[in-house]
């Protein structure tokens, strides 16, 4: 028995050690790799010169990498480093909206975790780490998720989503009020959030949603969640679906806008509920290396519209189908002529990222320049 005790003494001794070992590791100094800053040009214009509308998005595609989310700081030097850059490209005026795009906060269920969940060769490793971190907390949320089939990645959003929910409103609360633009701010999964007197917070027992948020210049964070209506497989076993009727209009001094998140940009009921907007917003991450160029495989997490041909499934490649069905194809819905899509890139445990952005202007599709890692592009209109 002396032995068993001794043993299990051993044991605890070692994961106590390996479970505070590597916070303060050295990190790598922030890398934005921006290898695309575009001005978009009009059709017409001499020169290539733009437009000279007073109002205009910015759509920047960050090239993310794990360790940008093991820390607040780090979170806010990364994206600031692309703010920058449009700023010292002239892009932020008077009536400037940044359009990020989704899923940019849910990584940041590592911050203020060990360098070696960020360094894990894929992510089933760095979510096992977190698991293993903080054994008794992620046991007491486990026993919250019984609605999710999926307990373990619902567990380990919920153990960490008030961190997650004060760094993503800190950081672009900062961006807003120091660059004063307006910010579509891009994804997150949290349970339950809602914006109470000016600060988003969760409920640890809601349901989960994949949410974005809007930010004014002067830092607040407008009260509506825009909460995906169509999650995809991948998310099912952890996301709730939201009522399309619930997506929200945003009435800004420089227009009406409708902000979708990535999948819900593919169904007519999402357009019509913003039917009236001036401008369609739609943030996505597609966590596949090369997807784009891939045969099409159909709609994914919900059945397809009626209006969709089906023949078109592995003929068209995906990203014709995102211009086909997606926010190029479907915009004239909501009655805006003006919109933009961008997503999320980088490395990413062994998730994979691809996709280029879309610019819509007057109804057209703007040709744009490609970022091969990140990007920042300022439309006119």
């Amino acid at each position: 028995m002396k032995n068993i005790g001794f043993g299990f003494l051993v044991v605890i001794l070692i994961w106590v050690i390996w479970a505070n070992w590597s916070y303060r590791a050295e990190l790598p100094p922030i890398d934005a790799r921006i290898s695309t800053v575009s001005q978009l040009t009009c059709d017409g214009c001499e020169n290539g010169d733009s437009l000279t509308h007073d109002r205009n998005i910015v759509g920047i595609q960050p090239y993310m990498l794990e360790t940008d989310y093991l820390s607040e700081s780090r979170f806010l030097a990364k994206l600031d480093a692309y703010f920058k850059m449009a700023q010292e490209n002239g892009f932020f005026r008077e009536n400037t909206m940044v359009l990020l795009p989704e899923y940019l906060g849910t990584w940041l269920v590592i911050a203020d975790e060990k360098n070696s969940v960020a360094n894990a060769g894929n992510l089933t490793w760095a979510m096992a780490q977190l698991v293993l971190s903080h054994p008794f907390q992620f046991g007491a949320y486990y026993g919250k998720s019984e609605k999710e089939s999926d307990r373990t990645a619902a567990a380990l959003f919920r153990m960490k989503s008030e961190k997650m929910a004060n760094i993503y409103q800190n950081v672009f609360k900062q961006l807003s009020k120091e660059y004063q633009v307006y910010i579509a701010a891009g994804s997150i999964l949290l349970p339950g959030p809602e914006v109470k007197n000016g600060v988003l917070e969760v409920a640890i027992e809601a349901p989960i949603y994949n949410t974005s948020f809007i930010f004014a210049p002067d830092g607040d964070i407008f009260p509506q969640s825009i909460r995906k209506a169509f999650p995809i497989e991948s998310e099912h076993p952890f996301v709730t679906a939201s009522p399309t009727a619930d997506i929200p209009t945003f009435d800004l001094p420089f227009g009406k806008f409708g902000v979708l998140v990535c999948a819900d940009s593919w169904y007519p009921e999402s357009y019509q509920a913003i039917q009236g907007v001036e401008v369609v917003l739609v943030n996505s991450y597609c966590a596949i290396d090369g997807a784009m160029d891939v045969p099409w495989g159909g709609y994914n997490g919900a059945p397809p519209p009626i209006d969709v041909d089906l023949n078109d499934i592995g003929v068209l490649n995906e990203r014709q189908a995102w211009e086909k069905y997606a926010l190029p194809g479907r915009i004239e819905i909501s009655g805006a002529k003006i919109g933009a899509n961008v997503f999320l890139r980088g490395e990413l445990w062994d998730l994979g990222t691809d996709g280029q952005p879309f610019f819509i202007r007057d109804g057209n599709l703007l040709e744009i320049k490609k970022a091969e890692k990140g990007g920042i592009w300022s439309m006119d209109y």
